[in-house]
């Protein structure tokens, strides 16, 4: 049945129980013309008169009766089934499983749980924290958080951060001992802090961009560990030059413990993504997560 054909149903139900086709548009928000037109087209396509009018009144015909007998608790059925489906929305309640990265959850999960546990205080977010590349089906989450330029194909996006910087940075300390680099290149002679992916065991390549010009390379130290806390650490006790996402070592340089270096090197990049796969259903939970966190986004851009 089409969309159109309830519509119309539902049409000759209210006439039928308000006895005329004034009061009747008057409840659906029509025009009493519109209404007549909505008639006309089901008893066309029914293909018998459904309703008698007079100047006072309306009442159906014998067809009309059956019709209206047989239809009514239908449609009662189908307003009841969409007043529970609104009110379990208000309602929400549940698990919302979410894959996500050390520095995903920090800075672009974190800002929006406790409005949302505000607005959906029936529904408990799990995250799970993990820097490996995880199959969200496999990993039985709803939903996964990435960079963007880390998602594969088949996966539906959704932006949760503007786009993000990494850049290089060494503690004034350093700096005055060792010096400043002036090109990516110039990293080869400098002691790196170094980081290995958790996901394939390869170390992990620091990649620079000017004037359309790209280098991607390996550097070298003594300390290598993806803990991002040893990491800034190590940085700050002047160990070398460290390579971070650029939240991640805003602490220190708002500090003065690190300056930036190799600035005009370091563009933005795609931040970070809350994806799915595209051939799955959305759960009510996350539906309501992207909604809610959509809304807070487009209130900061108004404002």
């Amino acid at each position: 049945m089409k969309g159109s054909d309830v519509a119309e149903l539902s049409a000759f139900v209210a006439i039928v129980e308000r006895g005329n086709f004034a009061r009747a548009a008057g409840w659906l928000g029509v025009s009493p013309s519109a209404l007549s037109q909505t008639i006309q087209r089901l008893e066309a396509r029914l293909g018998q008169r459904l309703l008698n009018r007079t100047t006072r009144t309306t009442r159906p015909t014998e067809a009309g009766q059956q019709l209206y007998e047989r239809v009514r608790p239908a449609l009662k059925e189908i307003s009841a089934a969409q007043a529970q489906l609104l009110e379990q929305q208000d309602e929400l309640g549940g698990r919302l499983r979410i894959n996500a990265s050390r520095a995903g959850a920090a800075y672009a999960l974190a800002p929006h749980l406790a409005s949302f546990a505000e607005t959906y205080p029936g529904i408990e977010v799990e995250i799970v924290i993990s820097d490996r590349l995880e199959n969200v089906v496999a990993s039985e989450c709803d939903a996964g958080l990435r960079l963007g330029e880390s998602l594969e194909q088949d996966m539906v996006g959704v932006p949760m951060s503007e786009p993000l910087r990494w850049i290089a940075v060494a503690s004034p300390l350093y700096l005055a001992r060792a010096g400043t680099p002036e090109h990516p290149a110039a990293l080869k002679e400098h002691t790196c802090i170094n980081m290995r992916w958790p996901s394939g065991g390869h170390l992990f390549h620091w990649e620079f961009e000017c004037e359309g010009q790209s280098v991607r390379l390996a550097v070298t130290g003594p300390l290598c560990t993806h803990d991002v806390a040893t990491r800034l650490r190590a940085v700050k006790d002047g160990l070398g030059i460290g390579y971070f996402l650029e939240p991640e070592v805003r602490g220190l340089l708002s500090a003065g413990d690190a300056v930036e270096v190799l600035e005009s090197w370091c563009p933005r990049e795609p931040g970070f993504y809350l994806y799915y796969p595209g051939n799955r259903l959305v759960t009510p939970q996350l539906r309501a997560f992207l909604d809610h966190v959509a809304a807070r986004r487009q209130k900061v851009v108004a404002t």
